[in-house]
């Protein structure tokens, strides 16, 4: 209840203020294990997408940001803490359990936010979770979020889920999950230059 009603407040506000559009939401598949891997150029990525999305989605975040009062309120919406940096065994655990119970899983790749909004290289760790988690994996693309880089007085930001990708047959090796990155970051820059603002 409670992350339905800030969701759909969140998405009002970014209706109004952003001139948010939102493509493809169809792809997310209405049931099952599923990883939405994004594009991350602004913090306001992670409401941003969760907002669109049509099922709730449970994000990873820099441990970070869970300080007092934010922290309780990221928590609440879903999010969990993430040591960047280095292997987060509870943090690999609690995404794995997200899967593991049928839910929607909210990844960003690269690790971290460009700061020129060019896509970046996907770091494996995403790509392994879906794969041992068996989810599907929805390529996505948050166009305008870092406000920054627009010069207008009235920003328009647009989230595009492409259709589902299955890497989940077989445990992928080291080159496996290296090139299939690969091919999932391939999918989410087409997605940027179809969706161009």
């Amino acid at each position: 209840m409670w992350y339905s009603f800030v969701g759909f407040v969140f998405h009002v506000i970014f209706k109004i203020i952003f001139r948010l559009e939102v493509i493809g939401v169809e792809n997310i598949p209405k049931t099952g294990p599923v990883v939405i891997a994004s594009n991350h150029a602004s913090l306001l990525d992670p409401p941003l997408v969760g907002s669109s999305s049509s099922r709730k989605v449970y994000f990873m975040a820099k441990e970070e940001l869970f300080v007092p009062v934010f922290g309780q309120l990221c928590a609440s919406l879903g999010a969990f803490p993430v040591k960047r940096g280095e292997v987060d065994l509870n943090a690999m655990k609690r995404a794995l359990q997200i899967l593991k119970n049928q839910e929607v899983l909210g990844i960003f790749p690269e690790g971290t936010r460009s700061k020129t909004g060019a896509l970046g290289h996907a770091e494996p760790g995403a790509l392994a979770i879906a794969n041992k988690g068996k989810a599907l994996v929805v390529p996505t693309a948050v166009i305008g979020s870092n406000l920054s880089l627009q010069k207008t007085f009235w920003p328009k930001v647009k989230v595009v889920f492409g259709e589902p990708l299955s890497f989940s047959e077989g445990r992928m090796n080291k080159v496996e999950l290296e090139k299939n990155s690969e091919i999932l970051m391939e999918k989410i820059r087409i997605l940027l230059e179809n969706n161009k603002i």
